[in-house]
C-alpha cells in the first residue's frame, strides 16, 4: 500500500515522452509538471491563492530549512505542512541532503550520517537518513525524499562510487525508518554522477527496494547539457514505466522540454522566482532583462503572447519602475509571470504528446525562444 499512485495516459509516438497522472492524498497532478519550490513553506512573494490561480499542482519545500526554522515540532503541532501555509494541493519535500553538501563548508560524512555546521549560526548539527525521514514525516508532505550524499561535479570514479554506495545503505534506513507509509510516499534518489555505469547500479539497487517513485539527482549542478541529456538517456530505461520519475533542479525551459523527451514526469527549480528578483523574465520570444533602459517607455506587456494576469495588466515600462526602485510588488509580478510561463509550458508539453509531436513543438519553441541562437542563454 502507497500514498500515491502513477497512472499513464499517453505515450507520444515522436518521442516516447510521456502523459500521465500522479494521485496523492491531497489530490491529483497532471504529468509532466513542474513544481514551484517553497523553501520556506512560502514560494518567495507569491501568496497560496495565486499559486492556485495560476495552476501549481504541486509545491516543494525544504526539510533543512524548516528543521532550523521554524522547526519541525512546530508545524507538526501547527497540523502539518498543508494547515500551517493554508495548501490543499500536494506537496513534496526533499531529504535536506542536498543543503548539508552544498550550504556548509565544514561538513565530516561518516556511515551514520553528516556532520556538518548550521548556516545561519555556526551551530554543530547531526543529519541522519533516520532523521531526515522522522523530520519529513512530521512535515507530512505528500512525497517526501530518501536521504542521499549529493556529490560534487565533478569528481573521481572512486568516489563516486562510494558515494552511491553509501546513498544506497542510506535509501534502505530511510525506508525502515519511515512510519506514515499510507498518507506519505518515500522516493529514492538516483546518484552516479556523469558515470553510466555508476548511475546504473544505483538505479537497479534502489529498483530492488522498490520505492513508488524515483529521482535522478546530482545533475544541473554544473555539468554541459549534453552530459545532462546523455545521463538522462542512460538512465531511466532502468527506472519502472509504472512509477513516477523525477529530475531535481531542473527548470530552464530547454531542460524541461530535454527531460520529458527522456522519460521524466517531475521538475522543480529555483529558477523561475530567483530570476524574477533580479527583473528577468522568461517570454515566448526568449529571455528579456526588463531592468535594462530600453524598457523605461516600453508599454507593451512583458510577453504579448501571454495571456497571465501580470501580461493583461501591468507594463514592462511599470514593471521595470518598479524593479529599478526596489519595490517588493515588482518582484512578485515578474515571479507570477515566470511560474506562470513555466506551468503553461508543461501544459503545452502535455498537449503537444497527446497529439504525438512533442519533437515538432520543441523546434518550434527553441526556435521563437532563441536556444538555437550562437552563443544563446539558457534561460
Amino acid at each position: 500500500m502507497t500514498a500515491i499512485k502513477y497512472e499513464l495516459i499517453k505515450t507520444c509516438q515522436q518521442t516516447g515522452a510521456r502523459v500521465g497522472k500522479i494521485h496523492t492524498p491531497h489530490g491529483t497532478v497532471d504529468t509532466p509538471m513542474f513544481m514551484p519550490v517553497g523553501t520556506l513553506a512560502t514560494v518567495k512573494t507569491m501568496s497560496p491563492e495565486e499559486l492556485h490561480e495560476i495552476g501549481a499542482g504541486i509545491i516543494l519545500s525544504n526539510t533543512y530549512h524548516l528543521w532550523l526554522r521554524p522547526g519541525y515540532d512546530i508545524v507538526e503541532e501547527a497540523g502539518g505542512l498543508h494547515t500551517f501555509m493554508n495548501w490543499s494541493n500536494p506537496i513534496l519535500t526533499d531529504s535536506g541532503g542536498f543543503q548539508v553538501f552544498s550550504l556548509s563548508d565544514l561538513r565530516e560524512i561518516e556511515e551514520e550520517g553528516v556532520h556538518f555546521r548550521n548556516h545561519l549560526n555556526g551551530d554543530k548539527l547531526f543529519l541522519s537518513p533516520e532523521l531526515s525521514v522522522k523530520i519529513q514525516n512530521a512535515l507530512g508532505a505528500d512525497i517526501i525524499m530518501a536521504f542521499d550524499e549529493c556529490p560534487p561535479y565533478p569528481a573521481t570514479y572512486h568516489y563516486m562510487k562510494e558515494s552511491v554506495e553509501r546513498t544506497s545503505r542510506w535509501a534502505e534506513r530511510c525506508l525502515q525508518a519511515h512510519e506514515n507509509v499510507e498518507k506519505q510516499s518515500l522516493f529514492g534518489i538516483v546518484q552516479g554522477g556523469e558515470f553510466n555505469d555508476l548511475r546504473k547500479q544505483s538505479a537497479k539497487e534502489l529498483v530492488s527496494l522498490d520505492f513508488p517513485g524515483y529521482a535522478i539527482g546530482g545533475l544541473s549542478v554544473g555539468e554541459p547539457k549534453l552530459v545532462m541529456n546523455r545521463v538522462l538517456e542512460e538512465t531511466t530505461p532502468f527506472l519502472p514505466a509504472t512509477k513516477p520519475r523525477y529530475l531535481m533542479g531542473v527548470g530552464s525551459p530547454d531542460s524541461l522540454i530535454d527531460g520529458v523527451i527522456r522519460g521524466i514526469d517531475m521538475f522543480d527549480c529555483v529558477l523561475p522566482t530567483r530570476i524574477a528578483r533580479n527583473g528577468t523574465c522568461m517570454t515566448s520570444e526568449g529571455r528579456l532583462t526588463i531592468r535594462n533602459a530600453k524598457y523605461a517607455r516600453d508599454f507593451r506587456p512583458i510577453d504579448e503572447q501571454c495571456d497571465c494576469r501580470v501580461c493583461q495588466t501591468y507594463t514592462r515600462a511599470y514593471i521595470r519602475h518598479l524593479i529599478k526602485a526596489n519595490e517588493t510588488f515588482g518582484f512578485r509580478l515578474t515571479t507570477y509571470h515566470n511560474l506562470y510561463f513555466l506551468l503553461n509550458l508543461m501544459k503545452q508539453v502535455r498537449e503537444a504528446i497527446m497529439h504525438d509531436n512533442l519533437l515538432s513543438f520543441k523546434e518550434e519553441f527553441f526556435e521563437c525562444y532563441g536556444f538555437n541562437r550562437p552563443n544563446a542563454k539558457n534561460f
